[in-house]
């Protein structure tokens, strides 16, 4: 297993040097480079997923398209183009989702937005990065996530290239300039008033910045007015959004990353008991997040914001884990030392059996079956609430004003 183990990190230290992407024929800065489409038109890693090879959803669709700007939670595959090390293009990643291979989802299988995609009757969504740059690929969404990314534009740079929240700001609305292009300036307002848009980005701006203390930022910034500085920075870049025309926006909350493995596992958790001084800072982050989110839903006419506490959904899944089916709480399926959280997931190897009766796939994300859940709970609270004012499926039923 050593070995195996040895020649797994090799592969991916080498893949992190010469990507799949020409991304390192340019340069960069502060490893924070977003590729336009011009530069990777021809370029299409063997492990994408793109609509094509999805499973075709069953109904009508419910929206135009889907839209999703956001980290690894839901990154379906950009970071196949990045050299980062934040990459999950290598096995046992993607060993239960539909094609069982990596695609470059942090997950064992489907992430919460592929669940979403079928609801709204959608194909599985590709990465900015992934398809061809067509408006036939990018009429019924583009996922712009990348994993590693945060609010804060330097957040997970030690990790190497990732793509920031104003850089998939910017993707998108390049996207929007061709879709006029295309079709004309009515006919892509109305194409992406009509389209869902969904916010998943600020866990990486914790995990590589607040509590690294990069910069001294502890001393500057108490966690209250470092979580009000976060919380108003996506307040304006939705305010920018609707200013392009965007009017239905899923924006979800931060999960309980002090009851992941690798922080179990770094402030030597006894008892699997999470850390709540992490969890804290979750906590209040939601909260001002929810309070702004209200806020902005009546500031701005015909928009439809949502906000989703993925902390609350997540709780509710780990204190009651026997009756969702879950044996395992603590523990990450793939990784190495106490509770799985010291190495992230490298190799198959070191990861268990059956991921289903599992929590955590690795030292940070969850797996298939919360995923799952999750998106259920996005849709219509089949298991908790936990969107305000309403759920996914109550903002596509509503009818146009």
């Amino acid at each position: 297993m050593a070995l195996n183990l040895l020649v797994s990190l090799i592969s991916i230290l080498i893949s992190t040097i010469f990507p799949q992407s020409i991304a390192l024929q340019y340069p960069q800065d502060g490893f924070a480079f977003a590729p336009s489409r011009s530069l990777i038109d021809s370029i299409a890693p063997t492990t994408s997923l793109t609509s094509s090879t999805s499973i075709s959803p069953q109904t009508s669709p419910l929206v135009p398209a889907l839209f999703i700007i956001g980290d690894s939670s839901i990154d379906c595959g950009t970071n196949n183009f990045l050299a980062t090390m934040a990459r999950a293009d290598h096995r046992p990643y993607g060993r239960d989702f539909d094609t069982h291979r990596p695609t470059g989802r942090f997950c064992n299988g489907r992430i919460p937005v592929d669940y979403l995609a079928l609801r709204l009757g959608l194909p599985f969504v590709p990465s900015y990065l992934g398809q061809t740059g067509n408006v036939e690929d990018m009429i019924h969404g583009v996922n712009y996530a990348s994993a590693g990314a945060g609010i804060i534009f330097s957040s997970g740079s030690e990790l190497g290239q990732h793509i920031s929240l104003l850089e998939q700001i910017q993707q998108f609305t390049d996207t929007y300039q061709q879709f006029i292009l295309s079709m004309g300036e009515q006919g892509a307002a109305d194409l992406i008033s009509k389209s869902v848009f969904y916010l998943s980005i600020g866990i990486n701006d914790y995990i590589h910045y607040y509590l690294r203390n990069v910069s001294n930022v502890q001393n500057l910034y108490l966690p209250w007015s470092f979580n009000q500085f976060l919380a108003s920075t996506i307040w304006q870049e939705i305010k920018n959004l609707y200013d392009l025309n965007v009017r239905k926006v899923v924006v979800m909350g931060l999960a309980p990353i002090g009851c992941a493995p690798h922080y179990m596992w770094e402030y030597r958790s006894e008892n699997g008991e999470c850390i709540e001084s992490i969890n804290d800072m979750v906590r209040e982050f939601n909260f001002v997040m929810r309070y702004m989110i209200e806020e902005l839903g009546e500031e701005l006419p015909d928009s439809n914001i949502i906000f989703c506490d993925v902390f609350e959904s997540s709780m509710d899944i780990i204190k009651n884990h026997e009756s969702y089916g879950f044996n395992d709480t603590t523990n990450a399926c793939c990784g190495l030392g106490e509770y799985r959280g010291w190495i992230l997931c490298l190799s198959p190897e070191m990861a268990c059996s059956n991921a289903s009766n599992h929590i955590w796939w690795d030292q940070f994300h969850p797996t298939d079956a919360v995923n799952a859940i999750l998106a259920d709970n996005v849709w219509n609270g089949q298991h908790t609430k936990m969107c305000y004012p309403m759920h996914l499926e109550d903002m596509v039923g509503r009818k146009e004003t």
